[in-house]
């Protein structure tokens, strides 16, 4: 059983670690475009700090997502392992629209977007499992910073 758990919370990790690593190698361009050129708004914090709050966020949404999955099957836990899967995707490709594109405003409506799945996520992982839940505040609370980066880098780079 242990064992089990075990292989959950690794294939639960690594997954999201995984869709960001990737998401990051295709968007190398476009980051280091962002870094060099673009008039960033206040509060922007230094490059370096991206990739280290990534890392942690995808391992506390990961760990969130194990504790669901060993919960008992049931139509909440699809939902909520489906909305995972949702707004992973749209994690993916805000990077790709973002950097790769460089379109800020499609950028900044589809992380609206994406932040409504994530809470959406969160509510549904609340109902099996609040720790699961708890454990993404903090992305939930990233995600809306990078909205206001988002929206300034919009503002500031028309």
């Amino acid at each position: 059983m242990k064992r089990r758990k075990w292989k959950a919370y690794a294939f639960w990790i690594a997954l999201p670690e995984i869709v960001g690593a990737v998401s990051g190698l295709l968007t190398r361009t476009g980051t280091k475009r962002y870094a060099e050129l673009l008039v960033k708004p206040p509060l922007s914090p230094p490059g370096v700090v991206f990739p280290i709050v990534w890392a942690i966020l995808y391992a506390l949404m990961g760990v969130g997502a194990a504790r669901v999955w060993l919960t008992p099957v049931s139509g909440p836990r699809r939902r909520a392992i489906a909305l995972f899967f949702v707004q992973l995707a749209f994690n993916f490709f805000w990077s790709i629209i973002f950097f790769g594109a460089q379109s800020y405003l499609g950028a900044l409506v589809w992380l609206i977007v994406m932040w409504i799945f994530i809470l959406s996520m969160t509510l549904s992982f609340r109902r099996l499992d609040r720790p699961a839940a708890y454990l993404q505040i903090p992305y939930l609370v990233w995600v809306a910073f990078a909205g206001y980066l988002n929206a300034g880098v919009w503002l500031l780079n028309r």
